[in-house]
């Protein structure tokens, strides 16, 4: 089933706000997100576009409109301690409907496209979002610390500096970093990728290489 866009689409830091920040390591891989009603369980993955039930016939009918991720739907069985989680704890047993958007890759994973040879395959917890609302970074990395969430890399005011340090790969990042932070209380995002990977791009994809960039 065609959805409007699950998770946003994130800028550049042109007008980041200078203020508290948290960044995490971004992940170079495809964006999946899943739902969950609080005491009944999981209902619905898809990608940024598209959902379907968790179920046998979901499950093929995702298959069929996205072969190359065929099988990324036993990598969740390993949150299932998050289903318990999300059942018990009074912050969101509450909630109508739950959305834990996640980032799924491989060892090899390039530009969003992934090496079926892989063998070591993850799906990386990148946020939360709770009736409509994404949680702060904050409360993300407090609450869900236990469960594979993003590698946070930096914490602090955002600067000019921070990007140039990203850029350069002053941090072990393959692709760059997600800037988050609240504007009142809201959360918004920012994106920093760096020269390193601006320049495998250029290599793979030759003139075609902006398609993949910021």
């Amino acid at each position: 089933m065609k959805i409007k866009l699950a998770y946003p689409k994130i800028p550049d830091t042109l007008g980041c706000p200078l203020r508290q920040c948290v960044a995490f390591e971004k992940y170079d891989g495809t964006n999946i997100h899943w739902t969950f009603r609080p005491g009944e369980g999981w209902q619905e993955f898809g990608t940024r576009r598209d959902r379907f039930d968790i179920n046998t016939s979901g499950i093929k009918s995702f298959e069929q409109a996205h072969p190359e991720l065929a099988g990324l739907h036993t990598l969740w069985d390993q949150f299932n301690l998050l289903q318990d989680y999300l059942n018990q704890n009074s912050k969101y047993n509450t909630a109508k409907e739950i959305i834990v958007f996640t980032e799924y890759l491989g060892t090899h994973s390039f530009a969003g496209q992934h090496d079926p040879k892989d063998v070591i395959k993850q799906l990386v917890i990148l946020d939360i979002q709770v009736d409509g609302k994404i949680i702060p970074p904050e409360q993300f990395v407090e609450d869900f610390k236990q469960f594979n969430i993003a590698r946070v890399v930096f914490q602090g005011k955002f600067t000019g500096q921070l990007f140039v340090d990203v850029r350069k790969g002053k941090y072990d990042v393959k692709e760059g970093v997600v800037v988050k932070g609240l504007v009142g209380k809201e959360v918004y995002m920012a994106k920093i990728k760096t020269e390193a990977y601006l320049d495998r791009l250029k290599n793979q994809f030759k003139d075609n290489w902006k398609e993949y960039w910021e």
